[in-house]
């Protein structure tokens, strides 16, 4: 039943202006006494939109960019009535991220992130139990494998059953994303759940397609709309299509915690939700609170979606940039062929042996620029930064975008060049300015894990196939689809056996 039904037309358009109307009185208060007069520079807001009629939702970051070169490192911005603080280039993310780790390392209330999440979890949430969640999930991913060879052991077993999967095409066009999806998710879901599922597992192709939907829509112009007047979510049904997304992903990890709790054994923890259970348990004596239950979920739902959208992505842009650029496609087999020899599959300390590799891994990361606004910051306390005062609780955007094609730290930014990280001799040298997992507190927990899948799928997917575009495909688009997470356009490969 729509809300026009509830309501007779003339009654809905007139709680809707005097809705409207009560938004731009508080506007204008806030603009003539508020904290917004001693915020950093910015273009100036309209009452009501802010600067909407100057960003582009569906390319915010690439906005902020253009902004950024008009107002500086650390500007203002009104998305609608909410205030926000960007901050732009390597040295003043660095600067906040870094070397004012804790003042900026708060999460501000973001309608559509706050619903999804309850504000639990690892990703959302904030103050002390975000400390002692976070402190408690990078443990017992040490403890299940991360770091260690028995996590490189299932990458690689992984990514053999994925060679055998790309084998079954015989050389055929296919799409990548549900592939590479269900192959990293394995990764995620042995530590997780203790198991992996097949790709045609129904159950989880549900779950990681119900996550690929909410990433692309949190991203979107209607969403970012939501996000500055909630009061419109009847009018914007991809909020409403999150919400569901959410809900459908917590009843099935629901169905997991009860399985699991029946053949829980303190003595035998095998999983990351056995550990989280007994955890729970033990904090509250047995007694189940509903409270801990959406942290619980909150808390799961992160590491899935976190361990499958990021390097799934990324392994997309690789290959799909490693056919846009066959020459350094070629590059890198040599090298692998080189340091593996025949037939044998590459491991993490063949790492420091192919420089060349590595550089261009590094390079799919900072070109691809999959999470372009880094998730969003807030202050924690009232700072002085760089001559400006941001008071505690604003929003903060740490542009990445800024960072990883910051004019002043790369040679080419605006181009695919896996010379960013080799020195003259063709070593591999890092780059500070290379922070596509964020910096700081809020880094992502999992990189160690990601870096290690993105080394072995890549090199040994590489190591066995050729990818080039399908038969008749001579333009291969490399701007991103929309989302909150920039994945490639749909697009076919051809993976031809070497």
């Amino acid at each position: 039943m729509s809300a026009f039904s509830i309501c007779p037309i003339d009654d809905t358009l007139g709680l809707l202006a005097l809705t409207l109307l009560l938004v731009l009185l508080v506007s204008l208060a806030r603009r003539k006494g508020g904290v917004g007069d001693k915020l950093p520079p910015g273009p100036s807001p309209l009452p009501l939109i802010g600067n909407l009629h100057q960003l582009d939702l569906k390319r915010l970051h690439w906005s902020l960019m253009q902004l950024s070169e008009k107002y500086g490192s650390v500007f203002s911005v009104a998305i609608g009535p909410q205030k926000a603080v960007v901050l732009a280039g390597y040295d003043t993310v660095k600067d906040a991220l870094v070397d004012h780790a804790d003042q900026f390392a708060g999460r501000p209330h973001i309608p559509t992130f706050d619903e999804y999440s309850f504000r639990r979890g690892i990703i959302f949430s904030d103050g002390k139990q975000w400390q002692d969640t976070r402190r408690f999930v990078i443990s017992k991913l040490r403890d299940f494998g991360m770091g260690k060879k028995s996590i490189e052991d299932k990458i690689t077993e992984e990514v053999n059953l994925l060679v055998n999967i790309l084998e079954s095409y015989k050389g055929q066009p296919f799409e990548t994303a549900q592939i590479m999806r269900s192959a990293v998710s394995n990764i995620i879901c042995s530590i997780i759940f203790g198991q992996r599922f097949d790709y045609e597992d129904e159950l989880f192709i549900s779950l990681t397609t119900l996550v690929d939907e909410a990433t692309r829509l949190a991203g979107t112009a209607p969403i970012h709309l939501y996000n500055s007047y909630p009061f419109l979510g009847f009018l914007i049904p991809g909020h409403r299509k999150i919400m569901e997304n959410r809900d459908k992903m917590h009843a099935i990890f629901n169905d997991f915690f009860k399985a699991a709790k029946e053949t829980l054994s303190e003595n035998s923890i095998q999983s990351f939700s056995e550990a989280l259970i007994m955890k729970y348990q033990q904090e509250s004596r047995g007694q189940d609170s509903e409270f801990e239950k959406r942290d619980m979920l909150a808390t799961i739902a992160d590491l899935f979606g976190g361990g499958t959208e990021t390097t799934s992505t990324t392994l997309c842009w690789g290959l799909l940039l490693m056919m846009k650029y066959p020459e350094i496609q070629k590059k890198v087999q040599e090298e692998i062929d080189q340091v593996t020899g025949a037939g044998r599959c590459p491991r993490i300390e063949d790492r420091k042996h192919m420089p060349y590799t590595d550089a261009v891994i590094h390079e799919i990361q900072r070109f691809a620029n999959i999470a372009p606004l880094n998730l969003p910051h807030s202050t924690t306390v009232d700072v002085h930064f760089r001559g400006y005062f941001i008071p505690k609780g604003m929003y903060v955007i740490p542009l990445l975008t800024s960072v990883l094609f910051d004019k002043t730290q790369w040679k080419k930014p605006n181009e695919f060049d896996p010379a960013h990280f080799l020195d003259a001799e063709g070593r591999f040298v890092k780059n500070k300015a290379f922070m596509p997992f964020s910096a700081g507190r809020r880094v992502c927990a999992g990189e160690a894990l990601a870096k290690a899948e993105l080394f072995l799928f890549f090199t040994t997917l590489l190591q066995r196939f050729q990818f080039q575009a399908p038969p008749g495909v001579t333009n291969l688009d490399l701007s991103p689809d929309v989302g909150v997470i920039l994945n490639p356009k749909p697009h076919r490969v051809s993976a031809v056996l070497r």
